[in-house]
């Protein structure tokens, strides 16, 4: 859930960046970005021949939206304890 977080809090990034700022492997990263495609999270945008960049969409900003709250109430879950 974290990683799916990290990648879409970049908006809009190429490859290399989103692999770099989410910690991952090409391999990994490959998972990651056919998932979040398939469910409509980011969209493949072309900027230039051959560059493609990945951009979080309104779902996608939904998600992260969510994913900060439960974060953020886990963590204020453990300062409780």
């Amino acid at each position: 859930m974290e990683v799916i977080a990290d990648i879409l809090r970049l908006g809009e990034a190429g490859k290399t960046e989103i692999m770099y700022s989410a910690n991952m492997s090409y391999f990994q990263l490959q998972k990651y970005l056919h998932y979040l495609l398939q469910l409509g999270l980011i969209d493949k945008v072309t900027v230039g021949n051959p560059t493609i960049t990945y951009r979080v969409t309104r779902k996608g900003l939904t998600l992260l939206k969510n994913i900060d709250s439960i974060l953020q109430l886990l963590e204020l879950r453990e300062e409780e304890s």
